[in-house]
């Protein structure tokens, strides 16, 4: 056992006492005084720039968000085409034209347009002479700005427009304070965009109340993903009300509503939706309302704001909790970024370079976006099933917003390891869901609606990946039944290809053909490709089965751990010549040809060179398919190097790695595995100094709901999940001198790695707990208990360190 062991009695031999002082002379060596003096970050705010991956289809957006927070008030882009926006997320660095903030926002959804975007509001300079849905091109009620006049802090957006207006924003996590400032004098009015959300939108509504100074109204909205092109027509549909509220610090001097091109000066009522196509079918419709201000004395406009996805009761109860009522931008700013420094302190590093710093610190921030608050401060929150339900006892929050394929792989383990409490809610978020969903766990959920995006059943390595790492405060026995009957009983939608095969509205495609097959056939598989679903279900299984071993039903772990080797029955060893390959096959068993690894017959998002690593339950089953850990490595060479043997680590070739895609991304930790955990150590490093960094494009591509910036957390950090429904972690090299991970009631871990530089990206010796430790892996303990990690790094591969075959990941 590495960690554990029994304490020893008082009576010692001579020859232990040595040991003892060997190693501690060991930890001595390896916790040198540089590491004990780098200082540790007491204010990781200062290192984040929300700005980071705003462009290079990073899709992050740059505005005001508090800690898993309802509202995320950023900016709307556009180049001209009032139906869609400059990037999936509204918001793109090199666009530098706005036609409002608006209130929702998910970090980093690949679909364009993305997820919400609702409710956009412009502070416009000029009279309001026409519909602003007339004005399809934006060249009207849109206004340019410079990135000089812009500004992103966790919890704060700031931005002046070339119109001269400008707005300073701060939130809570369901509410939210503006000043927009007007030039004196001039016409100023705030447009009230209700209908325009990102993807369109069924249906809207604005009432202005002048008595009160307030502007309240609702969009009915959804269809994430509804436009892409494989399967998104199955997806234009609404799922979700946003409710707002917003009163004023002062009267209105003008005010009125339109409705597609008709504009209604004086109204104080308006309806009306976009719908959720694009271009012409969509231009010109829509509906919203707006209010001017007299400007001559006093051209500042305070604005509070609370949203809600229940109610505008809510709305308002959640503004009246959350926000003071004589708060100001800066007080509001002020305590979010206190609830980021709580919440970003939960990985302290020490050392490093600035620019190391804000890389990481952002990467953390992203990371702990999602998931988002869907409940009110009452507890009330919209179900699945399309009417409000209370969070359940013992539930803190209900929360949604899961890119289930994504982040099973790296961002949820991160979630577990650091806040457990949040992780613990969320599973009960997703189990609250599937009882209103007849049962089904989606693979993609968004506010309260089941999208179907993706596949796979990442629900099932999720939750299995959360109870292996100590989260408790779930109904864990029901959620794992309910995954079970997923697993094991088919259902009608199975045999559906509504949707397919980006949004196949099966959640285990086929179901019943898979149980007899042992693998996804492609020719009746009713799914997005066969051999992505064999080893997606294939992950999900394994997963349940390690899950099932915990809670000692001994039936499911043995059904399951044999399934779990079905990505077997896709490994083709004679794909291609002197090369074995995933590839797809038919329900005949014939294999579907022609075949070519960097085609995507068969898979979703990814090539078969790229899947073909895609099986982290059973490296070594993997690697003796291939011929061997020697030839495995061999092969894994060739998948981060050209022929030439030059790195091939960004992207853009079919045949390697590809870090803007999440089914190989965890392919750099193989290596330990393998018996060569020097190249995971190069390898990872290379990516780290090459493919994240600071700046509008420091990320590699979209971040997926903080999936690809959990992967640079855990990396820097030298470690990374070894597979899902596991604790246990693969160890590299960490990229700063020191970091300590706390978490309450538990045991803090203290990563310690003096020589951590630019020059020393490699172990040449590890002690664990104070000993000494030749494996390149840890087990559960380190998570769910704490522990400490000692790292002698070296400028050189140590090509004999943690290769034992008796001691590789298993």
């Amino acid at each position: 056992m590495l960690f554990g062991r029994p304490p020893r009695s008082r009576s010692r031999t001579r020859a232990s006492a040595a040991a003892v002082g060997v190693v501690t002379a060991l930890t001595a060596a390896l916790l040198a005084p540089s590491a004990e003096a780098a200082p540790l970050v007491q204010q990781p705010t200062a290192y984040v720039d929300p700005l980071i991956g705003s462009s290079n289809g990073g899709n992050t957006y740059p505005g005001a968000t508090a800690p898993y927070g309802m509202i995320g008030w950023s900016p709307t882009s556009t180049n001209g085409d009032q139906t869609n926006t400059a990037a999936a997320n509204g918001y793109d660095y090199n666009t530098t034209r706005m036609r409002g903030l608006s209130l929702t926002h998910v970090n980093g959804a690949g679909c364009a347009p993305g997820a919400a975007g609702d409710v956009p509001i412009m502070p416009f300079v000029g009279d309001v002479t026409s519909s602003p849905s007339a004005d399809t091109k934006d060249a009207v009620y849109a206004a340019g700005f410079k990135h000089e006049n812009e500004s992103a802090t966790p919890g704060r957006y700031r931005v002046g427009l070339d119109s001269g207006a400008s707005a300073d924003l701060a939130v809570s996590p369901r509410a939210g304070v503006a000043d927009f400032a007007f030039p004196a004098g001039k016409p100023a009015s705030l447009l009230f965009r209700v209908s325009n959300s990102l993807n369109g939108s069924e249906d809207a509504h604005v009432d202005i109340d002048t008595a009160h100074h307030k502007v309240t109204g609702w969009v009915l909205t959804g269809a994430f993903c509804g436009r892409r092109a494989n399967g998104g027509t199955n997806n234009r549909k609404s799922y979700y009300k946003l409710y707002f509220s917003a009163s004023f610090d002062r009267a209105f001097s003008s005010h009125g509503t339109w409705k597609d091109g008709t504009l209604s000066p004086g109204s104080v009522s308006g309806s009306g939706g976009e719908g959720y196509a694009t271009g012409a079918d969509r231009a010109g419709r829509g509906s919203g309302g707006y209010v001017g201000f007299d400007t001559s004395s006093d051209n500042d406009v305070r604005m509070r704001l609370g949203i809600s996805y229940v109610s505008l009761g809510g709305a308002e109860t959640n503004l009246r909790q959350e926000i003071a009522p004589r708060a100001s931008v800066a007080d509001v700013a002020r305590g979010t970024s206190r609830s980021w420094d709580r919440e970003l302190r939960a990985v302290r590093i020490g050392g490093g370079s600035t620019a190391q710093r804000t890389t990481f610190y952002t990467a953390l921030y992203h990371s702990l976006m999602e998931p988002n608050l869907i409940s009110d401060t009452d507890g009330r929150y919209p179900g699945m099933d399309g009417v409000p339900h209370r969070i359940e006892r013992g539930q803190r929050a209900q929360y949604s917003n899961f890119s289930g394929w994504d982040q099973y792989r790296a961002q949820i383990q991160l979630l577990a390891a650091l806040k457990p409490e949040v992780a613990g809610d969320f599973a009960q978020s997703l189990y609250n869901f599937s009882r209103q969903n007849d049962g089904v766990w989606d693979r993609w959920v968004h506010i309260s609606g089941a999208t179907h995006v993706m596949t796979g059943d990442p629900t099932a390595a999720t939750l299995a990946t959360f109870y292996a790492m100590g989260v408790r405060n779930f109904d864990y026995r029901g959620a794992f039944d309910s995954l079970v009957r997923q697993a094991t009983v088919p259902r009608p939608d199975d045999l559906s290809d509504a949707g397919c095969p980006g949004q196949c509205t099966g959640q285990r495609p086929n179901l019943a053909q898979y149980l007899v097959s042992h693998y996804a056939p492609q020719d009746v598989c009713h799914c997005w490709g066969g051999a992505a679903e064999t080893l997606e279900d294939a992950v999900a299984d394994s997963a349940l089965a390690k899950w099932a071993k915990l809670l000692g039903r001994t039936d499911e772990a043995a059904e399951f751990t044999a399934r779990g080797a079905w990505w077997r029955n896709v490994f083709n060893p004679q794909a291609t010549e002197g090369a074995g390959y995933i590839q797809a096959r038919n329900a005949d068993g014939s294999w579907v040809t022609p075949f070519d690894p960097g085609s995507d017959l068969g898979f979703a998002q990814g090539t078969s060179a790229t899947y073909s690593w895609m099986v982290p339950q059973d490296v070594q089953g993997l690697a003796a398919a291939m011929g061997g850990r020697t030839a495995a490595a061999g092969r894994l060479d060739g998948f981060f190097h050209t022929a030439d043997g030059a790195w091939s680590v960004k992207g853009g070739d079919a045949l390697r790695y590809d870090p803007t895609n999440e089914p190989g991304i965890h392919a750099p930790w193989l290596y330990n595995a393998l018996g060569q955990p020097w190249k995971t150590q190069a390898t990872v490093r290379q990516i780290l100094n090459t493919v994240y960094g600071t700046g509008p494009s420091g990320l590699p591509g979209n971040d997926d709901l903080g999936t690809m910036s959990a992967w640079y957390v855990f990396s820097a950090l030298g470690l990374y999940p070894q597979t899902p429904g596991s604790a246990s972690m693969l160890v590299g090299a960490p990229l700063f001198p020191k970091a300590v991970v706390s978490r309450a009631g538990r045991g803090d871990i203290t990563l310690s790695a003096p020589a951590a530089d630019a020059s020393h990206p490699y172990i040449s010796g590890l002690s664990v707990n104070g000993r000494s430790s030749d494996r390149s892996w840890t087990d559960a303990r380190l998570i769910t208990s704490g522990g400490s990690l000692a790292y002698r790094l070296s400028d050189r591969p140590d090509t004999t360190w943690a290769t034992a075959p008796g001691g590789l990941p298993h």
